[in-house]
């Protein structure tokens, strides 16, 4: 017995104890042959200034408060093993330089690139990888989506030697989908941790939240965090020789030495700071902006120029979550009827000028085969919605014109959202709303707070987009583990059993046709729940530049997000020459002409 239970002890930590032979018949793929996008006309140098509209509240990238904007800078965009090409989709190479698909269907092997090495310029190893797992599957961490990922989707890291490594799922899956889960994976530095390894027991200080609040980690990426002023700015600095141009897709990217973020809340102030020349680009995809902010002087000139990239990006789940939680709201009557009471649709004409595109149903589109077939959002129909209010037992008109029922409850919830350019469109929801009795009160929380605000399950509604991947999750925004606990992004709070159920058969199944099934299943449950009200998709990057930022002639990509994100594609670089003949120009009065870029390469 004794010999059974201390094999079954080493057993758990597999990943760090056992000794296994390299598999000798894998085939090698290493993918050196997808087309190039970025410009080899590209200069390096140079700093990019741009607007940060809130401070982030941690330089963590996991635990509370950590799913913020800012994230996106110092963790996911850093390089995983491997990457898809953003055009061809075929899966590239980043910190592993091949790789190979096990017989199992569950395991794939990594060789990773040598050359790879740390922001701190220690040495990216196999180590890393399996420290990965001590650090994502501590609870010290306080963050359950990880613990979670990386327990019950992550089987297990194999070391065989500094270079080489297998990774594990815990389910069988097709190949697509397995380099899904496991390609992405980006190691954890394990040297920055070695005096914290040496101490706790399970790899982590308990305290890790409070003291790496603000302390930043070594990267593997192009651009670390510098200098921080709390509050006010964070410049991210480029890593001297950085490793990763020894990749060929790299070439010719991550040109500027450094990033400078200055915290500007107001969006109207930020656009007269750009336009003074201290930012060089600002993001313009808010209708407002765009159609009504860009006919001043400088773009008369030419000193400033504009520009409208299409993609074709996944959408994520979006548009109003309801937060079942909240005792009017676990009536399926009254969320049913919100969901004909909410005029997205007018919104989008009147307030966002046509720009934005309606998505078919609250999960995100653009899966392809995952996503169910002809679906459509509801209609505006305030007639039905106060049909659906009076059965709820909201029959009762007050003397403003509200519902109310016979306790005397009147039908308001708030609408919680982040953003004040938000304001209009939260407004005009408002107002059409009140044709069904229904009342929205405009609860605006600033920036990160309004997350976090919501993260704690405060709200009542939540006006909220959230990213997605090529294959929908679920889990993480549906299943009953994540309903009423904080930090979590079951944002509805709603709980059913048969959902849970569905949730698991789809996460754990092999045959990718029913996996599909099973993901269109989930969205007509979800659907017919009526917890969300669809929100919109906006398929396109628009901004306005500085005539001196410089990008190739098919600036996009198919996955472009964002076309000036400086950690993204990142094709675009600062030409200095321009830019002391655009100051030279502008102050001796010369203009050039005004420019306006439309790149609709991957418009649908």
């Amino acid at each position: 017995m004794k010999k059974i239970a201390i094999i079954s002890l080493l057993s758990l930590f597999s990943f760090n104890t056992m000794a296994i032979d390299l598999p000798t018949d894998l085939t090698w793929i290493s993918n050196q042959n997808e087309p190039l996008f970025a410009s080899d006309q590209a200069k390096r140098g140079g700093t990019l200034r741009k607007r940060l509209d809130t401070f982030p509240q941690t330089l963590r990238t996991v635990g509370p408060d950590s799913n913020g904007v800012f994230r996106s800078y110092i963790s996911d965009n850093s390089p995983g093993l491997v990457s898809r090409h953003p055009n061809t989709l075929q899966w590239i190479p980043s910190l592993a330089k091949s790789w190979a698909y096990g017989k199992d269907n569950k395991t794939i092997y990594f060789k990773l690139d040598p050359t790879a090495k740390w922001s701190d310029d220690e040495k990216v190893t196999a180590d890393d990888y399996l420290f990965m797992l001590t650090y994502y599957r501590s609870k010290d961490i306080v963050s359950p989506w990880s613990n979670d990922y990386y327990t019950n989707t992550i089987a297990d890291v194999i070391k065989f030697d500094d270079h080489t490594i297998a990774i594990q799922a815990v389910d069988k899956t097709d190949r697509d989908n397995l380099m899904y889960k496991i390609g992405g994976l980006s190691p954890r530095p394990k040297h920055f941790f070695k005096s914290i390894t040496d101490e706790n027991k399970d790899g982590m200080p308990d305290n890790f939240v409070r003291k790496y609040n603000f302390k930043s980690e070594p990267t593997t990426a192009a651009y670390y965090v510098g200098k921080v002023k709390k509050g006010k700015s964070i410049t991210l600095n480029h890593v001297k020789n950085w490793w990763g141009y020894g990749n060929r897709y790299n070439k010719n990217r991550y040109n500027v030495d450094k990033i400078r973020f200055t915290v500007v809340r107001d969006d109207d102030i930020a656009l007269k700071h750009f336009e003074k020349g201290e930012f060089d680009t600002v993001r313009l995809v808010f209708p407002s902006l765009w159609h009504g902010k860009t006919n001043s002087a400088p773009y008369q000139k030419g000193y400033i120029e504009r520009f409208w990239g299409y993609n074709q990006l996944a959408e994520g789940a979006g548009g109003l979550w309801m937060n079942t939680a909240k005792s009017l709201l676990s009536n399926a009557r009254v969320r049913e009827g919100i969901i004909y009471a909410t005029d997205y649709d007018g919104m989008l004409k009147k307030i966002l000028h046509g720009d934005y595109s309606r998505l078919p149903h609250a999960l995100g589109t653009g899966h392809g085969d995952y996503d169910l077939e002809n679906a459509e959002a509801p209609a505006f129909e305030p007639e039905k919605a106060a049909k659906l209010f009076a059965k709820a037992g909201f029959d009762q008109i007050g003397p403003d014109g509200i519902r109310q029922n016979s306790k005397g409850e009147r039908l308001s919830f708030a609408i919680t959202y982040g953003y004040g350019i938000h304001t209009p469109r939260v407004a005009y929801l408002k107002e059409q709303a009140k044709k069904a009795g229904l009342e929205f009160t405009m609860n605006f929380v600033d920036g990160s707070s309004a997350f976090k605000y919501m993260l704690e399950k405060k709200h009542e509604l939540a006006f909220l987009s959230m990213g997605g991947g090529d294959i929908p999750a679920y889990w993480e925004y549906l299943h009953s583990d994540n309903a009423n606990k904080p930090q979590t992004n079951n944002f509805t709070n709603y709980s059913s059993p048969e959902l849970d159920k569905k949730i698991i058969a789809y996460k754990t199944e092999f045959d990718l046709e029913k996996k599909k099934q099973f993901s269109r299943e989930i969205q007509k449950m979800v659907t017919d729940a009526n917890i969300i009200v669809p929100g919109y998709m906006v398929p396109y990057s628009r901004d306005a530049y500085w005539r001196w930022i410089k990008f190739p002639k098919n600036a996009m990509t198919r996955k472009t997000s964002l076309m000036f994100d400086p950690t993204e594609i990142s094709n675009f670089w600062i030409d200095a020459d321009v830019k002391k003949e655009t100051l030279a120009a502008m102050k001796e009065g010369k203009t050039f002409e005004p420019v306006t870029i439309i790149d609709d390469n991957f418009k649908l």
